[in-house]
């Protein structure tokens, strides 16, 4: 095995208890424990992650000796993977860091270095036993010369063959580090590309998650695109190519929806002195993945119903409703992504009212009872929506698009975003009635009437018209009795 006299840069966790206990526990138990790839891996490219998580190769028996330093460190435990000998102790804070992980795996070889050699990529290949020793850096497959060059190179052909979701996380590593991947290894994931589509869902979106959380995304979506690898993560996107658009723009609608993703990331790098947009656009949607990640995959989403709305009337293309389809299509990425119920409806709610800030630029006069409603219906992704249908714009350059409708859409979305902010700092809203009122004032029952009455009196009390209690159950009385006959309205 080869050992690169190269001194491993400093850094807290070796000298932290939790990884002196590890060491020393491998003395003790005279077992071959190595520190093995990512850690190592960004320690030497100067890249620091927001987690620390710490991979150790044991050479058997990896899940008795994680039980055996979960018990000594007080550590959470778990067993990943009985069969190949894989665990994890969880430590919610003091190993350098709030939180970090460490895995053990039994060796997947003969011995160490045939374990490395069943490695991924070789920038993941670097290693160094335990006890720690600030000479003797294990470098089996060439991984220093690699990211030395910044390349993302398989260790060996049967590389995917062995986990087809190293295809994915070639471009992940790429986005994630700045690294180009080598020539015969973006070959080789371009002809094995259709083995992703048998990976876990909750595997390709976190890979994919990686990709979308680099600053420039776009670059690599569009990389993975061309190779064909895309459509084998989200497959339902292979419809948007060759579906050309009308007058307002100048690319297909896959072309438009990569432009958008490159025009959002744009504007979020402009936003990144604003503590308001830059908390909110980093703020966890589930552990480990950011409002600002789903944000770009809703970008890239936002017209995935067009091909199915498209139709040409009158030598005229129109997609009337693709927001609504898009939003049905979205659910299945979602599903087929396994994103969580709070991402999914997030994901929805961008998607479903992309075109609402452009239909309020249109007016002449911005009413308070529209940008209410504009509030009232986006929620919490207002924001969300504002900025995704800003790079919508600014992604549509064709003949009949005017700068003039542009500068107006931007002026105000803008001005929706501050007011965003400024509504956090005030007093919530509250409404004059509510449902318990609909029953016991005016004896209806509920049903679907009690959002038409409900939403009616809040614009009202919007735009001033009803200022009191009694006001408002007067109103609510007349649309009740105006909506009479149609179903679900009944008195007691």
């Amino acid at each position: 095995m080869k050992t690169r006299p190269k001194i491993i840069p400093d850094h807290p966790v070796f000298r932290s208890r939790a990884f002196r206990t590890t060491a020393a526990l491998a003395v003790s138990q005279k077992k071959e424990v190595y520190l093995v790839g990512g850690f190592l891996r960004d320690l030497f490219a100067g890249y620091k992650k927001p987690s620390l998580d710490l991979d150790f190769s044991v050479e058997s028996g990896a899940i008795d000796f994680g039980r055996m330093l979960a018990r000594r460190l007080r550590a959470g435990f778990v067993v990943l993977d009985r069969e190949h000998g894989c665990c994890r102790l969880v430590f919610k804070g003091g190993v350098a860091g709030p939180a970090a992980t460490f895995d053990f795996v039994d060796f997947r070889g003969r011995d160490f270095e045939a374990d490395l050699k069943k490695r991924d990529f070789t920038v993941n290949t670097l290693a160094v036993r335990l006890p720690f020793k600030r000479t003797g850096l294990l470098d089996v497959c060439g991984g220093l010369k690699d990211l030395h060059a910044k390349t993302v190179r398989m260790v060996g052909p049967s590389s995917f063959d062995e986990d087809p979701l190293r295809i994915l996380r070639a471009f992940s590593l790429s986005a994630t580090l700045g690294f180009a991947i080598e020539p015969a290894t973006l070959r080789l994931a371009q002809l094995k590309r259709e083995q992703l589509r048998g990976v876990a869902g909750e595997r390709l979106r976190d890979e994919f998650f990686k990709v979308l959380a680099a600053g420039d995304a776009w670059r690599h979506i569009r990389k993975m695109d061309r190779r064909r690898v895309l459509e084998n993560v989200i497959p339902q996107i292979r419809v948007m190519h060759n579906v050309k658009q009308g007058g307002y723009h100048h690319l297909d609608v896959w072309g438009h929806s990569l432009e958008t993703v490159r025009k959002l990331e744009e504007q979020l790098g402009r936003f990144r002195g604003d503590r308001d947009v830059a908390r909110y656009l980093d703020e966890p949607m589930t552990t480990g993945r950011s409002r600002r990640q789903l944000i770009k995959l809703a970008a890239m989403l936002h017209d995935i119903g067009k091909p199915k709305a498209h139709e040409v009337k009158a030598g005229k293309t129109m997609f009337h409703g693709h927001e609504r389809i898009g939003r049905i299509i979205s659910d299945a990425v979602s599903e087929r992504l396994r994103l969580s119920t709070r991402e999914r409806f997030a994901l929805d709610t961008i998607i479903f009212w992309h075109l609402r800030p452009g239909y309020l630029a249109d007016n002449k006069v911005l009413t308070r009872r529209a940008v209410h409603r504009f509030f009232r219906d986006t929620k919490e992704e207002a924001v969300s929506v504002l900025l995704v249908s800003i790079a919508d714009q600014r992604a549509t350059r064709g003949p009949l698009a005017t700068p003039e409708s542009r500068k107006r859409h931007e002026k105000v979305s803008f001005a929706l975003i501050g007011e965003y902010f400024d509504s956090l700092k005030q007093k919530p809203f509250v409404r004059l009635i509510n449902g318990t009122d609909l029953i016991r004032r005016l004896r209806l029952e509920p049903g679907p009437v009690f959002s038409t009455i409900l939403d009616a009196v809040e614009d009202a009390q919007v735009e001033g018209r009803v200022r009191t209690k009694p006001q408002a159950i007067a109103l609510a009385k007349m649309i009740a009795e105006k909506e009479a006959g149609r179903p679900g309205r009944k008195e007691r």
